[in-house]
């Protein structure tokens, strides 16, 4: 049972001190009177450090991470980070460098860089990567600037449409709008891929590309790819990938070999740099040389046995502060260098394995999205016979109470009542199979105790919230009142 956590606001005593500071070590001045602020400095809590550290620590307990239990989040591959990384990533010549720093005292961290530029490429058919992207949907914007660029060059400026199937993650129509271009979208068909006809029916001279998420948020490779390449190529237009699944064909299927010019991809997912919190991640991108001028700088080359950055000659300029989050290239690059190809191929052959095994135990009681072998996730549908009052959000919220974070609902929003599960590889069986068996036992307590399922969660310290009212009306600052009403509900 929780208790009540009162903010660290309301442990304020008057008089309590929990720092105490050096002395200065240089003589005492007066600030000059602009430096002064015109009133008392009020409302910061006066508490002690054994209060401080007790509060914080108690709220960190009740996070949900990674390093604590199962994060099956669909289409947001939420994996372990192996600890190692981080000793990489603290080593001296890598966590004391600064950006600023003269390219010939910085050469063994331009080299990893470097590396890791044309690991990537390799593993993806690519011919020039850049890592300064900082998360997938920065690399997107990047790759359909590049897009907008590349016509623009050519003279071609009549393309304003980017297709996007209605199986994309929602950031591709976001990516292009905001980019300038009209978004167009495309069908599914009854297997889960591009509806091949209504693509035909809506390319031309005025699309400027098809983004293509690829396997799916169906959790689906995409059976008529290279068709769907060709016909976006045959009308002028180019292929985006978005590499935000490509957890699931890591050492099977290199992108550029099956008609992509571009692709993003998310360290911070498939390669178990840290994810979450909005950051620091890495949208690192790839792409086929004729677009290869027009990426983002820097990129490090060799030249004369010396590394250094260069921009590339029609970039489309600069898209993050300095060069990059370099600590998540250590850590990437650790990850590929310790699996090796067999390794990495390994990763995906696991965690399309994990997801079927989901698929194949659960189908028959949540009907699955489309009846087909899937890639590394599996969308199932939160409908339980003899259960018609209970929904997706329920057995979601259920999940709470047997200590798993629930997976991704209500996406993709072109299936109704969406679940949509990424166990990833690196869960075993055991974990597997009790996530299976909490499932089903929630499953059993739909049709026997409905109104269990819609009061969940049960044990958690706050219980079901209004999630459309703190979406559009958040509580942004401290607000003992607010807080109060919202505990009393």
């Amino acid at each position: 049972m929780h208790t009540y956590e009162p903010p660290i606001f309301e442990l304020s005593s008057p008089g309590k001190i929990g720092a105490a500071l050096p002395d200065a070590g240089v003589p005492e001045t007066e600030l000059p009177a602009h430096l002064l602020r015109d009133d008392d400095l009020a409302g910061l809590p006066e508490i002690s450090e054994t209060e401080v550290v007790r509060h914080f620590t108690r709220i960190s307990q009740r996070n949900f991470c990674i390093d604590t239990g199962m994060y099956p989040l669909g289409s947001c591959t939420m994996k372990y980070n192996p600890k190692i990384h981080e000793d990489a990533a603290r080593l001296p010549g890598f966590a004391f460098i600064h950006p600023l720093q003269a390219e010939e005292t910085v050469q063994g961290a331009l080299q990893l860089t470097y590396e890791l530029q044309n690991i990537l490429a390799e593993i993806s058919g690519f011919d020039q990567v850049c890592l300064q992207p900082a998360a997938g949907a920065q690399g997107e914007f990047a790759g359909i600037l590049v897009f907008r660029a590349y016509h623009l060059d050519r003279g071609d400026d009549q393309r304003d449409e980017v297709l996007c199937p209605n199986s994309a993650h929602g950031t591709n129509p976001a990516t292009a709008a905001m980019v300038g271009f009209k978004v167009v979208e495309i069908a599914t068909d009854s297997r889960g891929n591009v509806d091949l006809a209504d693509l035909r029916a809506k390319v031309g001279p005025r699309t400027a590309g098809l983004m293509l998420t690829n396997p799916n948020t169906l959790g689906l490779f995409d059976e008529n790819v290279h068709e769907v390449a060709k016909i976006v190529h045959e009308a002028g237009g180019l292929m985006y990938g978005d590499g935000a699944n490509f957890n699931a064909i890591l050492g099977i299927v290199k992108p550029g070999d099956v008609g992509f010019d571009f692709m993003h991809y998310n360290l911070h997912k498939t390669f178990t740099t840290p994810h979450g919190g909005g950051g620091p991640g890495c949208g690192a991108v790839g792409c086929k040389e004729f677009l290869a001028d027009y990426l983002p700088g820097p990129i490090v080359a060799l030249k004369e046995g010396q590394y250094t950055r260069h921009t590339p000659v029609k970039s489309i300029g600069r898209l993050k502060a300095f060069k990059g989050n370099f600590g998540m290239f250590v850590r990437a690059y650790t990850y590929i260098r310790m699996l090796g190809a067999a390794g990495l191929r390994s990763v995906s052959e696991h965690a399309v394995l994990n997801a079927n095994y989901l698929r194949v135990n659960l189908d028959k009681i949540y009907p699955v999205a489309y009846d087909r072998t899937c890639m590394h996730e599996v969308v199932l549908q939160g409908k339980i016979k003899g259960a018609p009052s209970v929904h997706t959000l329920d057995i979601a919220k259920r999940l709470i109470d047997f200590g798993f974070h629930p997976p991704t609902v209500y996406f993709p929003i072109s299936v109704a009542e969406s679940i949509m599960i990424e166990p990833t590889e690196t869960e075993s069986k055991r974990n597997m199979d009790a996530f299976i068996d909490a499932m089903k036992q929630i499953a059993h307590e739909a049709v026997e105790n409905p109104e269990l399922l819609h009061a969940a969660p049960t044990t958690a310290p706050v219980r079901r919230l209004d999630e459309a009212t703190a979406a559009r009306r958040p509580i942004l600052k401290y607000d003992q009142a607010a807080i109060a009403a919202l505990l009393s509900k």
